[in-house]
């Protein structure tokens, strides 16, 4: 004997698969399984709007709404499918981001949890320009060195940390940010009240970067341009 559970509108006995599990039931087709566990007999089949037929339908309502439940249940439970229970993957994974801010769809809502699900830290220079480009930004990052007798050629520069020597130079690194930052004033083009200058930082990508970056190092963004 097998303790399986039904196939909806199948009739008991019939082993449900992984679709039949997450496929919604009727009605009919939860009141069609309550009849197949009935005895077998004329007395039991019932005409339509007879006590039985009733007694069914009340008690097939509430299985029906079951079953879709749980159906719904194994689609929430992935958050690339989740909708009901959205909110609650993004409270669990730290989202909307404070840096980048709230997405604007539901697929973006859905790839940021599993994109923070699933992501790695690195502190290599391709993990953050590829953590730059998930941003829409197309950064160089330079590491510095210190110059070193025997290892440094006539040329080099004599890069000074921030402690003043050439060691600590080593936990410096700079992110150059490419693209129009400066909008100038312009003579017949802008107003009276207006800044001569206005500059846009990239506020997203500092935040993000400023927040991967390790600890012991000292990060600086380079705007080309400015």
């Amino acid at each position: 004997m097998s303790d399986g559970l039904a196939v909806p509108g199948a009739g008991p006995g019939v082993l449900q698969s992984e679709a039949d599990l997450t496929a919604a039931i009727t009605v009919a087709e939860a009141e069609a399984d309550l009849r197949g566990f009935l005895p077998q007999g004329e007395v039991w089949r019932g005409p339509e709007g007879s006590r039985l037929q009733r007694t069914l339908r009340a008690l097939a309502e509430p299985a029906a709404t079951r079953q879709n439940a749980d159906s719904e249940l194994i689609e929430e439970a992935d958050p690339r499918t989740t909708y009901a229970l959205l909110r609650a993957w993004e409270a669990e994974v730290g989202e909307p981001d404070p840096c980048a801010g709230p997405a604007d769809t539901l697929q973006e809502r859905r790839q940021r949890v599993v994109q923070r699900l699933t992501a790695r830290g690195c502190q290599s220079v391709g993990y953050f320009g590829s953590l730059a480009a998930s941003l829409g930004y197309e950064v160089e990052i330079l590491e510095y060195r210190p110059f070193i007798a025997g290892a440094s050629v006539c040329g080099d520069i004599l890069e000074a940390g921030p402690e003043g020597d050439g060691h600590s130079t080593r936990f410096v690194w700079t992110v150059d940010v490419p693209g129009p930052r400066l909008t100038e004033f312009r003579a017949g083009t802008s107003t009276c009240g207006e800044r001569l200058g206005v500059f846009a930082r990239a506020e997203d990508l500092e935040c993000a970067l400023r927040r991967a970056s390790p600890a012991h190092t000292i990060l600086i963004f380079s705007y080309k341009g400015v």
